[in-house]
């Protein structure tokens, strides 16, 4: 830090000092003829020089201690200014090792930061290391598990595709069915009919010249009207409807066989026709009585009659015949004498079903959807039974049911 000089008090003490004295004035000879007026002068002019001489040595003498206060103060302001700057000069040093304490500092902080960084990044990599290596393990197992898991998709579904015939009945007698395969089995109803004539509609909508293939495994018969839906269905459709016999038609079941316009049973498959029955559940005067047996005979023209025609018979021979084979009505044949009543058209060996390509053990199985869900109880003899769906009006139920398995409440 600079000095600043200290001038306090210089002026006052230059003006303190005593001027330069003048030198006395030389004393001139006079005669010696002495001159009383003049000697007074000099007199007096010496007693002023050394009064004034005096005066000038007191002056110098009061002016001392000021010189000396003066010389004093100078000296002090000077040592002020001395131990100002020696402080000044300790701050500065004082401020400039913190300062490079505080540069040190950053230096070393700046030095973590970037080792820290430097860890980080390291320890970044080490991370997308151990996730790369893991995604690449995980990728590994998925496509372990996607290739076994479709293997084993793979082995659920045969090799051979669905073979499509128009004419589908071989000459060693099997039946070759394609996927144009419509289940119908158990009770017919109304649930039954949605499903059989909209997958009719829908293979139609595929193909028109390949046949159509309504597969019965075994089903009682049901509802007429149902009954009734198929059928028209069946007659409606371009595609020619072929109805496959395993086991068991019976009463509605047997007609919509009887009916097709191509027709196909097993050997031992039983077929069974007979009248329309119902079962009344409720009480009837004779007028309502002989409603409801009009009602009945109505049905029955229309679904008796066509199928004795297709025998070559009148309705009234055929429910002679009915009765004369069986005290019930009930009239059951197997596959080959069926063929020969015509309620049939062929007798198959063998059935080739090509449209099974998936392991049906892979299959989960579900309720069939074209059958209405039936819960089967014990009546208090023992017996079991089960309660059948009511019927809309006018329909009547036209199934077999010699052991009384179905009941209407």
């Amino acid at each position: 830090m600079r000095k600043i000089p200290v001038l306090i008090g210089f002026a006052l003490t230059a003006a303190l000092l005593p001027a330069k004295e003048a030198a006395p004035a030389p004393v001139t000879e006079t005669p010696a003829a002495a001159n009383p007026a003049l000697d007074a002068k000099r007199a007096e002019q010496e007693a002023l020089a050394i009064q004034n001489k005096l005066e000038a040595e007191r002056l110098i003498e009061s002016t001392n201690s000021m010189r000396a206060e003066i010389a004093r103060l100078k000296l002090e302001c000077e040592l002020m200014t001395e131990r100002l700057a020696m402080e000044t000069a300790k701050r500065q040093a004082a401020l400039e090792l913190e300062f490079a304490g505080m540069e040190a500092e950053k230096e070393k902080i700046v030095r973590e930061d970037e080792l820290s960084k430097a860890r980080a990044e390291k320890l970044a990599n080490d991370l997308k290391t151990v996730q790369s290596e893991a995604a690449l393990e995980i990728t590994r197992i998925q496509n372990d598990i996607a290739r076994i898991e479709t293997a084993e998709k793979r082995a659920k579904f045969a090799d051979a595709k669905p073979v499509f015939l128009k004419n589908p009945l071989k000459e060693n007698g099997i039946l070759v069915v394609s996927d144009r395969r419509i289940p119908l089995n158990g009770l017919i109803s109304t649930t039954t009919a949605d499903f059989v004539t909209s997958r009719i509609q829908y293979w139609n909508n595929k193909d028109r010249e390949l046949p159509i293939f309504i597969v019965i495994d075994a089903s009682p018969g049901g509802s007429v009207m149902a009954g009734y839906r198929i059928l028209k269905a069946m007659e409606s459709s371009d595609a020619p409807v072929h109805v496959v016999v395993k086991s068991f038609a019976a009463s509605m079941a047997a007609a919509i066989t009887t009916l097709a316009q191509e027709s196909y049973a097993y050997p031992n498959a039983v077929i069974l026709h007979h009248q329309i029955s119902s079962v009344v559940m409720a009480q009837l005067n004779l007028t309502q009585q002989r409603e409801f047996h009009e009602e009945s005979q109505r049905w029955w023209a229309r679904l008796g009659t066509p199928i004795a025609n297709k025998m070559g018979v009148t309705t009234d021979e055929l429910i002679k015949r009915m009765y004369a084979k069986s005290s019930s009505g009930d009239w059951s044949e197997f596959g080959e004498q069926a063929k020969e009543l015509k309620w049939v058209n062929h007798i198959v060996q063998g059935i080739d079903e090509t449209s099974f390509t998936k392991n049906p053990d892979s299959i989960e199985p579900a309720k069939a959807a074209q059958t209405t869900a039936l819960t089967e109880e014990i009546d208090a003899s023992g017996k079991p039974f089960v309660w059948l769906p009511r019927l809309n009006p006018q329909d009547v139920y036209f199934l077999y049911n010699s052991d009384s398995y179905y009941r209407m409440r």
